[in-house]
C-alpha cells in the first residue's frame, strides 16, 4: 500500500507526517480472514492496534459462560480497534469477529506507542476520534427512550456516514445480521426485522441478500426519521 492511500483510507492517519506513515507501513502486518472467523480473541487484547482495510467486523461482549453474547459495535473500512487495550491493562471480556471477508493490518502495541510519542499530531488525532466514539456512546444513551424506528434509523445513518460506499442507487453498507443490528441499536431482534422490512417496502432501503448489502436509497428520509435534521 502506498503512503498516500494509507493516509486517505484511515481518518486516524490524516494528520500524521510522512515519516510517521512510512514507519507505520514498514512495521505493519497484513491479515485476511473469512466471514465468521475470530479476528481477535479476548486474551489477545493489548497486543496490537488493528486497521480495517476492507470488510466488516463486530466487537462482542462475552459472559463468563460464553452463552450471553452481545454485539457492542460494528466497524467497517477505515476504522481501527485495539487502541484502548494498549493503555488499559485490565482483563478483556470481548472479542472481534469478521462479519464478512475482511482485510486488516496490525501494528504492535510497542511500536504504535512509540509512534504516538514521536508524532504529537497523530496522538492528538487519536484522542479526537476516541472522543467522537464517546459522543456516539452518549448519543445511544440519550436515545434509549426513543421509538425503536428512530433508534434503528440512527444506527443505519451512522453506518452509512462512517463506512458506506456510494452507488448509483444510494449508499451501500453490509447486510448486518438482525441480531447484531438489534444489539448495537439496543432494540429487539423482532423489532429490527419488522422495521427493516417496512423501510424496504417504503423504498427507503433496499436489502439485497444475494450480495450481502443494504442500500440506503433515501438517506434524506432516514436522516429525518433519525431526528438529525
Amino acid at each position: 500500500m502506498q503512503i498516500e492511500a494509507f493516509s486517505e483510507l484511515f481518518p486516524l492517519l490524516t494528520a500524521a507526517n510522512p515519516e510517521t506513515l512510512e514507519w507505520l507501513l514498514s512495521v505493519a502486518v497484513e491479515h485476511e480472514y473469512p466471514a465468521n472467523r475470530a479476528v481477535l480473541m479476548e486474551d489477545a487484547w493489548g497486543n496490537a492496534v488493528y486497521f480495517v482495510v476492507s470488510g466488516w467486523v463486530k466487537v462482542r461482549r462475552l459472559s463468563g459462560s460464553g452463552e450471553d453474547v452481545v454485539t457492542l459495535a460494528v466497524l467497517g473500512r477505515g476504522d481501527f480497534f485495539g487502541e484502548m487495550a494498549i493503555l488499559d491493562e485490565s482483563p478483556r471480556s470481548t472479542d472481534v469477529i469478521a462479519l464478512s471477508a475482511v482485510k486488516l493490518i496490525s501494528i504492535s502495541a510497542q511500536r504504535f506507542i512509540q509512534t504516538l510519542f514521536k508524532d504529537p499530531q497523530l496522538h492528538h488525532r487519536m484522542l479526537q476520534l476516541m472522543v467522537r466514539r464517546l459522543r456516539q456512546t452518549n448519543l445511544r444513551f440519550q436515545l434509549r427512550h426513543q421509538p425503536p424506528a428512530v433508534k434503528l434509523a440512527n444506527t443505519l445513518v451512522a453506518l452509512g456516514e462512517n463506512y458506506g460506499q456510494d452507488s448509483q442507487q444510494g449508499v451501500e453498507i453490509f447486510n448486518i445480521p438482525f441480531k447484531d443490528l438489534a444489539d448495537v441499536t439496543d432494540i429487539g431482534v423482532e423489532e429490527t426485522a419488522k422495521i427493516m422490512e417496512k423501510l424496504d417496502s417504503k423504498g427507503w432501503i433496499k436489502i439485497d441478500a444475494a450480495s450481502h448489502t443494504v442500500c440506503l436509497v433515501n438517506l434524506k428520509q432516514l436522516t429525518h426519521l433519525a431526528g438529525k435534521v
